[in-house]
């Protein structure tokens, strides 16, 4: 079956001589800068950019769903398909909103909860010593970890650049590392992990590793509630940015150690230890820590709480209307 709004994109880029990734990333900026611009400047035309803005960054988030496909995580590729009408829906309620001359303070912070959301994990993402940084710290830190609690003496490999076709190190690598301007494979810069010996664990650390999505979005929604004073947002952001982390090194260690001590003796419906903590239980765990986190939020900062029901107050009239229908 084909995907109309994929080939969409990538008839687009063949016309500027870029591929689908490179497409995706200019489409999601455009979208983004729409969007900040909404946000941070009081001006009635750059509002009207918001709406196609949402458009844009549901389509990059749509996109992104073939990645969760190849690695199997259903959580992901649900979020991440549902972007898309999600995003045009908050597109449209803009529209509507500038057409009757009406503003809502939620919609206003989402724009910029979005903004601080994305436009920080895609510069980290596009900078490969950031990059690369990021995935290296969080395998060292799972690394000393293992070894201080017992668990394994499990190591650093090298740095490593997925191509698509082959890996080479970072020191052999001829990219750009201050700006990402190659198309790499799915694993991007990676960290492989092997044992005191020397052996492969068969397991490697990319950015997704690192938690910076869950960070990034409660950076974001946290800097975006602009109602509330900084030192209350600081002191928000020193409360949940070093506590995903800590919580981010226990799962992976967690995934680690399940695999390998029980990858070779234990399966379920054709998944081995690995994709079944990697996919199922270490996200569902992660879920529930992040709605904890929120919970803790939404008393520190009130009219975060406020903006949050605000804007799935649509989707409770919803589920609402069908039940009474039903």
């Amino acid at each position: 079956m084909e995907d109309i709004i994929a080939n969409g994109v990538t008839s687009l880029g063949a016309v500027f001589g870029l591929d689908l990734g490179q497409t995706n990333l200019v489409i999601v900026t455009l979208g983004l800068i729409c969007v900040g611009s909404a946000f941070h400047f009081n001006n009635t035309i750059a509002k009207w950019f918001s709406p196609v803005g949402w458009v844009c960054v549901g389509i990059y988030f749509y996109l992104g769903a073939e990645h969760y496909f190849d690695i199997s995580d259903p959580v992901l590729i649900f979020m991440s398909i549902a972007a898309l009408p999600v995003c045009i829906a908050y597109g449209g309620w803009e529209a509507v909103l500038l057409r009757e001359g009406r503003s809502v303070e939620a919609v206003d912070w989402l724009r910029g909860a979005v903004f601080w959301s994305a436009m920080p994990y895609l510069a980290i993402q596009h900078v490969p010593m950031l990059n690369a940084g990021i995935v290296w710290f969080t395998a060292w830190n799972t690394s000393l970890f293992l070894q201080w609690t017992g668990a394994g003496d499990i190591q650093l490999g090298q740095m490593m650049v997925d191509l698509g076709t082959t890996s080479e190190s970072w020191s052999s690598w001829n990219g750009n590392k201050w700006l990402l301007t190659d198309t790499l494979g799915e694993g991007g810069f990676y960290v492989p992990m092997i044992h005191a010996d020397g052996t492969e664990v068969n397991i490697g650390f990319v950015l997704g590793c690192s938690a910076l999505q869950s960070m990034i979005v409660f950076v974001g929604a946290i800097v975006a509630v602009r109602e509330s004073p900084w030192k209350r947002r600081a002191r928000a952001l020193l409360i949940t940015i070093p506590l995903i982390h800590i919580l981010n090194v226990f799962r992976n260690a967690g995934i680690i150690w399940m695999h390998v001590q029980y990858n070779q003796n234990w399966s379920l419906n054709g998944l081995n230890i690995f994709d079944f903590g990697h996919a199922y239980a270490a996200k569902f765990l992660s879920l529930g820590a992040m709605f904890l986190m929120a919970l803790v939020l939404f008393d520190l900062l009130p009219k975060l709480h406020s903006h949050v029901i605000a804007i799935l107050d649509p989707l409770f009239r919803i589920f609402r209307i069908k039940l009474v229908t039903n």
